[in-house]
């Protein structure tokens, strides 16, 4: 590669004129370089400068060392220094020396533009012979040693981050502020750059352009920009165009690194960049530059840092761990070691942030095992600090992880914080179950504190089954004494209310597995995990019943409760229907019921039956005679009235029905909906089928019972009473003659009779034949040639003697006597009960 060079001085008269002008250029410089370096290459003495200098006043005077961007993308990288008088003798005469680079060009062998500060290779006057060709190379300079870098940052301490900052604004936006550098040295301004240079990633580098020193700051294009103190005052408030660090003054931060010019604090990589620095650890930054990440992120340098023994502040303790947990590999053993014991050092801070303390468990769970036991000890006894003196979860780090020693000494010294922290009870379970499993690895004896911590570990999941969750788990497999006593308190939940337990066995996966009994704990496990979730799937609540009776493990006769818990497992808040409950009575016995206080499930569910339902009488009837010490007086009332309906459908009822249920109506009020249609419906269909039933009817038409009466009209509006109806003249001439009765009674029973009239009897009589009607004559006959004239004036068309059976058939004003219904006649199958109209 060749560098062309251009020089600049002052010169007399020639071909090219006199002045100040190009004295030797190599050949083939665009003009428009030549043009724009013109610009950049001048040269004004310090304000206080001697305006006629001595020789070794004049070595005093600045050196403009600057590197520049050109418009076309070139670069020019130069050096001007005052001369003194010129060939005629005229004072204020400056020599520039510049090397070209071309565009997307660096230095020879990659050398960073500031390592030619005071190069050798930079010529004190112009050449002879006007045109000297390429260079090579630029040798580096002598005066940017390492030993002095290093003292110069040291004494710049205060200043490195805030400057570092600015740098990296630059490199990430093209617009960020120039950054001024007062320095009184100019050199001072070129170690700056050199410094800069080092910590910046190398891409960022090469691009970096800057002015050692420059009279006039607002016309240089540089992004560092070196001034004396006397030419930095007019830079004061242009903060958006200028980050201005007057390091010629006292350092404005002695004890710690300085805020930015508008008092932002400094980038993390900054602080790191300067951290390196000041520890002399230059070499550092070769090798972070080779390390995976982001530029600018404060990883790879605090790593480094850190692995060198050089002290970061913990935002940076906690970039260097995690970076370190996603690239364990780019660290040897030795710089891992070293990272991990710098980590691990005591802190002088009251309290280590959280996001540092979390970082370092993950750090430890990644390589721990990888450490030394001397190396690992002291950063496991620190996260175990940590985990319990941070009000944040910190991850423990394993028992192995701790040498024997440094496990006793930490169990002296954190024993009583632990049980404290254990017995709390302010703020929730989470930190008590952490500091449980501390005390386990530290061998703290806290056996005292389970039971009530298990208790209040109960009651929040029942309330919550959410908060069920790994680190509770893990707690719980930690701690088998935990669990034991967790599993003791939800088994004595499940007694008191089964469902809420159930409930949290199904949302969370909590270990059932224990040589103790825990029958409820047990059942509701069942329920909760069983085959097609404990449900029966088929609909076989009994067999479901006997079930959740077997995952108890223990027998229901030595533990009546168990009864009473399947039970409400297996129904819940409903009723087991009437089959259902005479089968669990049937297979348990009574004596289970007593102690287990279920025999009211099974009251419940015959009161509860469903009209009709045969079972519901037969259980009335077991119940009355299993618990007839317990029953209640008015539950007795109600199973009395569906033991009667039971006789009633056995044909075991003597005579006085109708009397028989009034009574027994009056001592259950209020009478369940359920029992009182299953009662009446059950009369009802006696009443229509028992041939003999005659003085029952006239008992149900006497009482007026509305609910009676009712029950009759829907037994007779059934298809079966329709159909035999229809198939049986001799039963519709019975139901004629019953329902032609009292036709002077009121109340429910006046109203049923016109709708059993009209409504069943009519449809039916005209949907018979003409000989099936003959036949309901003859059968009427039979009753009392009376009743078949009345037959046949009622189901004559018209409504004249429809109406005139309706209200009695005959004269019925005052002093008339009542006509004969039934019974009159010659029939010999007359009913002596209906003479002159009435009822006996």
């Amino acid at each position: 590669m060749s560098l062309g060079q251009l020089h600049y001085t002052s010169a007399p008269p020639g071909p090219d004129g006199s002045g100040f002008r190009f004295t030797a250029l190599t050949p083939g410089l665009p003009q428009s370089v030549l043009r724009e370096a013109e610009q950049l290459i001048g040269y004004e003495p310090p304000r206080n400068a001697p305006s006629r200098p001595s020789a070794t006043e004049l070595e005093a005077f600045p050196r403009a060392f600057s590197y520049s961007e050109l418009s076309d993308g070139s670069r020019l990288l130069a050096r001007t220094v005052y001369t003194g008088a010129d060939y005629s003798g005229r004072w204020g005469n400056f020599h520039a020396h510049a090397v070209h680079l071309a565009p997307g060009r660096q230095l020879p062998d990659g050398a960073l533009p500031v390592s030619a500060w005071e190069s050798p290779g930079w010529a004190a006057a112009t050449p002879e012979g006007g045109a000297p060709p390429a260079l090579a190379a630029l040798p580096p300079s002598t005066l940017l040693d390492p030993a002095g870098l290093i003292a110069f940052a040291a004494s710049r301490a205060p200043w490195l981050a805030a400057v570092f900052t600015d740098l990296q604004r630059q490199a990430e936006d093209e617009t960020a502020p120039q950054v001024v550098l007062v320095e009184r040295d100019s050199a001072d301004v070129a170690r700056w750059v050199a410094l800069a240079s080092a910590a910046l990633p190398r891409e960022a580098a090469h691009r970096l352009t800057f002015t050692t020193y420059t009279r006039r700051p607002h016309l240089a294009g540089q992004r560092i920009i070196g001034v004396l103190p006397d030419d930095a005052h007019g830079l004061a408030g242009s903060g958006r165009r200028y980050r201005v660090h007057d390091c010629s003054a006292p350092p404005p931060a002695p004890d710690g690194p300085a805020p930015g010019p508008d008092g932002s604090e400094p980038a993390p990589w900054a602080v790191a960049a300067a951290g390196i620095w000041s520890a002399g650890a230059f070499e550092l930054f070769q090798h972070a530059h080779h390390l995976p990440g982001e530029p600018f992120t404060a990883g790879p340098p605090s790593a480094l840092a850190l692995c060198a023994g050089i002290d970061l502040p913990s935002s940076h303790r906690t970039a260097a761990a995690l970076w370190a947990c996603e690239h364990p590999a780019e660290l040897d053993g030795q710089e891992l070691d070293g990272l991990v014991q710098t980590l691990a050092a005591p802190r002088q801070e009251a309290a280590v942030p959280a996001a540092e303390t979390a970082a370092l468990a993950e750090l430890f769970a990644r390589v721990g095992g990888n450490l030394r036991p001397e190396t690992a000890a002291p950063l496991a006894a620190r996260l175990l600090t940590a985990a319990v003196r941070s009000a944040e979860p910190v991850r423990p780090p394993e028992r192995g992880a701790l040498t024997d020693e440094v496990a006793r000494q930490l169990a002296a010294e954190l024993g009583p914080e632990l049980r404290a922290g254990i017995a709390d009870t302010a703020g929730g379970f989470a930190r008590p179950l952490r500091l449980l499993r501390v005390a386990g690895l530290l061998t703290v004896d806290c056996s005292d504190l389970v039971p009530p911590l298990a208790h209040r570990l109960a009651a929040a999941l029942l309330a919550d089954p959410s908060a069920y969750g790994g680190e509770l788990h893990e707690t719980l497999t930690d701690r088998p004494d935990l669990h034991t006593a967790l599993l003791r308190e939800l088994d004595a939940a499940a007694l008191a209310g089964p469902a809420s337990v159930t409930v949290l066995l199904e949302r969370a996966p909590v270990e059932l597995e224990s040589r103790e009994a825990l029958p409820y704990l047990r059942m509701c496990g069942w329920k909760a995990r069983g085959p097609a979730g404990g449900g029966g799937g088929g609909g076989d609540r009994n067999g479901e019943l006997r079930a959740v009776l077997e995952a108890a493990r223990v027998s229901v006769f030595a533990h009546p409760p168990l009864l009473r818990v399947a039970f409400r497992l297996v129904w819940g808040s409903d009723t087991p229907t009437p089959e259902e409950a005479r089968y669990v009575l049937a297979e348990t016995g009574a004596d289970v019921h007593r102690p287990a206080e279920t025999w009211p499930f099974l009251v419940t569910a015959a009161l509860n039956g469903r009209p009709g339902d045969p079972h519901a009488d037969e259980l009335a009837h077991e119940l009355l005679a299993a618990f007839s010490r317990e029953l209640r007086p008015h539950d007795r009332a109600a199973l009395l009235l569906l033991e009667f309906a039971r006789d009633l459908r056995a044909g075991g009822a003597g005579p006085g029905w109708v009397d028989r249920f009034l009574g027994l109506r009056r001592a259950a009020e209020p009478v369940n909906p359920a029992v009182l249609e299953h009662v009446c419906g059950r009369i009802a269909r006696r009443l229509l089928t028992d041939p003999g039933a005659g003085r029952e009817l006239d008992d149900l038409i006497r009482s007026g019972d509305a609910d009676l009466c009712a029950a009759y009209e829907r037994a007779a509006g059934e298809d079966a009473v329709h159909s035999q109806l229809l198939r049986e003249p001799r039963y519709f001439a019975d139901r004629f003659v019953d329902w032609n009765a009292h036709p002077q009674a009121g109340g429910a029973w006046g109203t049923v009779r016109s709708a059993l009239l009209d409504g069943v009897l009519r449809p039916a009589a005209r949907a018979l034949a003409a000989e099936d009607l003959a036949a309901v004559e003859a059968a009427l006959a039979k009753r009392g040639t009376r009743h078949a004239e009345d037959f046949r004036a009622w189901n004559r068309p018209g409504a004249l003697g429809r109406l005139g059976l309706r209200f009695g058939g005959r004269d019925s004003r005052p002093g008339k006597a009542a006509p004969r219904r039934r019974g009159s006649g010659s029939g010999s199958g007359s009913d002596d009960r209906y003479r002159d109209g009435g009822v006996r």
